[in-house]
């Protein structure tokens, strides 16, 4: 057991440290594309950077290097273009309010996601774990929040944006556990559909956010070099991202992003001479504090379950009420399907978000 425990452990480290890297390096590379090359089209980009993984990950399937599970079509299918519409909702999102009221919708994500858990998944978050999630978006507020300007129309797609994302993410978990695939095997069946949506709608989208024609671009050698690089990192993003989720929970990957952005903010200050003030570096100390209350309760509570589950009692441990950064919880493609009856799997997208996690 403590050989097992060690190696999920070192996995779900790996997944956060690729996730972190990738994150870092794709936002630099975009950063220098969009500023500098004057690359505005995001969303027709992230439709590339979808098929660019479908094409690498199909090429590895065929090289053996995972196995292709079949899931149901209609999960597939409607998962994809949920997370597709998702990210052409956050790109709008950006377009039609501020920066800071942008930043506030993603602050919003945390606590709507560990509501819709609580309410369609009888999840329970201590409230240690509450209060360590609070300083954290209060660091994150302060240091990344700077205007609040309000709009009708960015409201709305602010509120749309909040309930696609934790939706999409709540099923990426709950689509692993309940249907028993991979990161892997859930984003090469998925990714094609994301991209899909995202090469029909992208153009239109970041027309109406630049004004500009994507088609009418002058694809200059470095422009295209710089294109091809993100889409490589993409992929790394890509798979670590569901891998995060799958391996961890939806409130834990959200934490881990506003760590991203105190990275992003902290190496646009060092490599890209950023504006920096002391109100951004008390902003990132705080939210790094919260991060780690949230880690160690995390951890904390897990190691108690952990503890209870080896006692000699019949009843059957719930689900963990959150997952810790560096936890010691099984991938759920490794965990052992026991007395699993696969007659009580949800076939559908809908089913695997609303039904209980302990039938």
């Amino acid at each position: 057991m403590s050989s097992d425990g060690g190696g999920s452990q070192m996995g779900v480290a790996g997944a956060l440290g690729l996730s972190v890297t990738s994150s870092v390096a794709i936002v630099i590379c975009n950063k220098y594309l969009m500023s500098t090359l004057k690359f505005y089209f995001a969303t027709t980009l992230t439709s590339w950077h979808l098929l660019v993984t479908f094409c690498t990950l199909h090429i590895a399937q065929r090289l053996r290097f995972f196995e292709a599970k079949p899931i149901d079509a209609q999960t597939v299918i409607s998962f994809g273009f949920l997370n597709g519409i998702s990210i052409g909702l956050l790109n709008l999102c950006l377009g039609f309010n501020s920066v800071g009221f942008y930043q506030m919708t993603k602050l919003a994500i945390i606590p709507f996601t560990m509501l819709l858990e609580t309410i369609f998944l009888s999840k329970k978050f201590s409230q240690s774990i509450k209060a360590s999630l609070m300083v954290l978006l209060l660091g994150v507020g302060i240091a990344s929040v700077t205007d609040l300007q309000l709009n009708l129309l960015g409201s709305i797609i602010a509120v749309l944006t909040i309930a696609a994302t934790c939706v999409c993410q709540i099923l990426t978990n709950q689509i692993q556990r309940r249907l028993k695939v991979s990161s892997t095997q859930l984003l090469y069946q998925s990714s094609l559909y994301q991209s899909a949506v995202l090469l029909i709608t992208g153009p239109f989208v970041d027309k109406l956010l630049t004004k500009k024609d994507v088609f009418a671009f002058e694809y200059t050698f470095e422009v295209v070099v710089f294109i091809l690089l993100s889409c490589g990192i993409a992929v790394s993003v890509n798979f670590s991202t569901f891998l995060v989720i799958g391996t961890t929970s939806p409130v834990t990957y959200q934490v881990l992003g506003h760590l991203k952005t105190c990275l992003i903010l902290s190496f646009g200050y060092v490599l890209l001479k950023d504006p920096f003030t002391l109100r951004n570096l008390a902003g990132i100390l705080i939210a790094i504090f919260g991060m780690g209350l949230y880690s160690f309760f995390s951890v904390s509570e897990s190691r108690k379950k952990t503890e209870g589950a080896m006692l000699p009692v019949n009843t059957q441990m719930s689900e963990k009420d959150s997952a810790p950064l560096l936890g010691t919880k099984a991938s759920p493609w490794q965990e052992s399907s026991g007395a699993e009856n696969f007659d009580d799997v949800p076939r559908t997208a809908k089913s695997a978000f609303s039904r209980q996690l302990n039938p």
